[in-house]
């Protein structure tokens, strides 16, 4: 099993509570395979939290995800300090044009956790995933790495989401404006919802994305930008019927072009 390695240099220039934090108390495991004693717990967290706001995948979608390795890597990351549930996050590397792309899917920290710095950590470890799928494609690894993550469109009385976007925005984060990349989420209702309801009902999302070592960018070209879409639908074709990843609001000619110059803002910014 691939082991956790906490390196400070992973971190965000801003993740300063986060390099202050002494992880010896906890322990940390990697899980990748839905055989893993400690899947149950990993995924009972998750889906309490996202399965009844359709946001959490099926448990036989994930074990199909686990199999994806070697052409791409997901797992979970579960945190527990005395046997006692700390926090659990999942995400998938992939290859693309040179490059790793990480998706970031879902993140939880206990309540008596948050704020302590240990959500850095789980921002920065994802790195390492994207090292290891880096090597068994035979590129280095110092290869270019992107962080990605969906978030819902601006909302300024959602105290919670502005909560996570100031995080995001302190873990070196920049946000691709909806209203120059329209990018939607496929529809993640289960099939026989979709057929009822007409079709696929795709998402309007936003990209944050972490360039490792290129914070300090405040633009993204377009073909980049492209790269990083086709990545994650990749990434989410396999749980998905081609028809409904066929939807207009899917399109990449919805995209802009390869030569545009793309502002990347704070994620604080609406």
């Amino acid at each position: 099993m691939a082991q956790i390695v906490s390196s400070n240099a992973d971190l965000a220039p801003g993740d300063l509570k986060s390099a202050a934090l002494d992880l010896s108390s906890f322990q940390i495991d990697r899980i990748r395979t839905a055989n893993d004693p400690l899947f149950g717990i990993a995924y009972a967290a998750l889906w309490a939290e996202f399965g009844a706001k359709d946001e959490m995948e099926l448990r036989e979608t994930l074990a199909q995800r686990f199999g994806l390795a070697p052409r791409m890597l997901y797992e979970m990351i579960l945190v527990r300090r005395g046997g006692e549930f700390v926090a659990v996050r999942d995400h998938t590397a992939a290859v693309a044009d040179g490059a790793a792309v990480v998706h970031l899917s879902h993140n939880l920290v206990a309540p008596h956790e948050r704020r302590t710095g240990i959500a850095g950590w789980l921002r920065a470890w994802p790195i390492q995933a994207a090292r290891e799928c880096l090597a068994t494609q035979g590129l280095p690894a110092d290869a270019p790495v992107t962080l990605l993550a969906e978030m819902e469109l601006d909302r300024p009385d959602d105290e919670a989401r502005a909560i996570r976007l100031k995080a995001y925005e302190r873990g070196g984060f920049r946000k691709i404006a909806h209203a120059v990349v329209p990018y939607h989420q496929p529809d993640f209702r289960a099939f026989a919802a979709i057929d009822a309801t007409g079709g696929a009902r795709p998402l309007p999302f936003q990209l944050v994305v972490r360039r490792v070592g290129k914070e300090g960018e405040h633009t993204i070209s377009g073909r980049e930008v492209r790269g990083l879409v086709r990545a994650l639908y990749a990434i989410y074709a396999p749980q998905f019927r081609p028809a409904d990843l066929a939807h207009p609001l899917l399109a990449p000619d919805r995209l802009p072009p390869d030569d545009a110059v793309i502002p990347l803002l704070p994620p604080t910014q609406c």
